[in-house]
């Protein structure tokens, strides 16, 4: 299945269900009445969305979600895809004149819109079996497809992935590996994380970050674009997520996944990157807005996740048999998931960003 590019472009706006990336439609001035307004049931509801769960051929897993809610509810789906910041920052920009009903980003940025008051508390039905882990205690939002970071390798250059950081640090991967940029793309920002978490604090990360430098291509705003990189051997090595990249590899098949160790005795880890959900506060189709949260987490769209979109239920009472939840669990095996420190993530996320362009000589 290939999906719509992580890209760098500007949120687009995409028909649910169609294959054409880019209508006509300007959000910022279409607004309309609320149904709290007119009295009346909303047949529309606005979703801005971190990418990699859309596809611009029509087979992703919003696609058939968005289809057959509108086919339930009639109420249809106005889709808004950007990166994971990037979904947040035009919420902010939009305050005042709010277009958005719904918003999925992943980890940090869903807390940090939290942060910013842009969510509004609702608990769809259904998020009793989402994990406290995977859910805000206040009811802000909750994951509605888990997700966990990764790496990708081209399978034609390399029999084996790199094993370690340390690997990543070979002349023979110079202008041939890139991560997405921190602070803008959310997996980018995950492999700050993670090599803070793995070598055991800013410092330390930001000293290998500076090192690794040496091969990186550059800044990229978009994780998406990595992958046919990789599968083409234009790059060998690049960050992503299991879920997008796991999707990928049906029309991607040079494209493997692997979780870069600390040392070649330690285990590989990783931590979650759910694609969490949330009531955008003051949105146009608040009633919608909810519908549409509810329908995430019914047991049949969960049982679809990595049937259709290649990644885990969010809903710990689901177990999907499918072929591709089988691959996923042999993927995820052997690798340890540690659970960062959001509260802490969140707060000092400007510092970690700035440390990580300090040390990199990045704009």
């Amino acid at each position: 299945m290939r999906r719509s590019n992580r890209s760098s472009r500007p949120l687009s706006p995409v028909a649910a269900g169609s294959a054409v990336a880019v209508m006509g439609l300007v959000l910022a001035g279409c607004g309309g009445s609320s149904s709290a307004d007119s009295g009346k049931p909303s047949t529309e509801v606005t979703v801005y969305s971190a990418d990699g769960l859309h596809s611009d051929t029509g087979d992703g897993f919003y696609n058939k979600v968005f289809k057959d809610f509108t086919a339930k509810t009639g109420i249809k789906v106005k889709y808004v895809e950007g990166g994971s910041g990037e979904v947040v920052q035009r919420l902010v920009r939009e305050k005042s004149n709010t277009q958005a009903d719904v918003v999925v980003t992943l980890p940090p940025f869903i807390q940090q819109a939290q942060q910013k008051g842009l969510l509004a508390p609702y608990r769809p039905a259904g998020v009793d079996k989402v994990a406290a882990a995977d859910k805000d205690a206040n009811g802000a939002w909750e994951s509605i497809v888990d997700n966990y970071l990764c790496f990708i390798y081209n399978t034609k250059d390399l029999a084996q992935p790199p094993k370690t950081w340390n690997d990543l640090m070979d002349a023979r991967f110079k202008g041939k590996l890139q991560y997405s940029t921190p602070g803008v793309a959310g997996d980018g920002t995950a492999v700050v994380i993670k090599a803070m978490h793995d070598m055991g604090g800013k410092g330390p990360a930001m000293d290998y970050l500076k090192k690794l430098q040496a091969n990186n291509v550059g800044p990229s705003a978009s994780t998406g674009q990595l992958a046919p990189k990789v599968d083409k051997g234009e790059l060998t090595v690049a960050n992503g997520d299991v879920q997008m990249n796991f999707a990928d590899q049906a029309s991607m098949p040079h494209q493997g996944i692997f979780f870069p160790a600390v040392s070649d005795t330690a285990r590989p880890t990783t931590f979650a990157l759910p694609y969490a959900a949330g009531l955008v506060r003051n949105g146009p189709h608040q009633d919608a807005g909810k519908k549409l949260l509810d329908y995430f987490l019914t047991p049949a769209v969960q049982q679809e996740v990595s049937a259709v979109g290649g990644g885990f239920a969010a809903r710990t009472d689901v177990t999907a048999t499918d072929p591709n939840a089988a691959g996923l669990k042999k993927l995820m095996a052997g690798v340890d998931v540690f659970t960062p420190d959001w509260t802490d993530i969140n707060d000092n996320l400007d510092a970690y960003v700035d440390a990580w362009r300090s040390a990199t000589g990045s704009s």
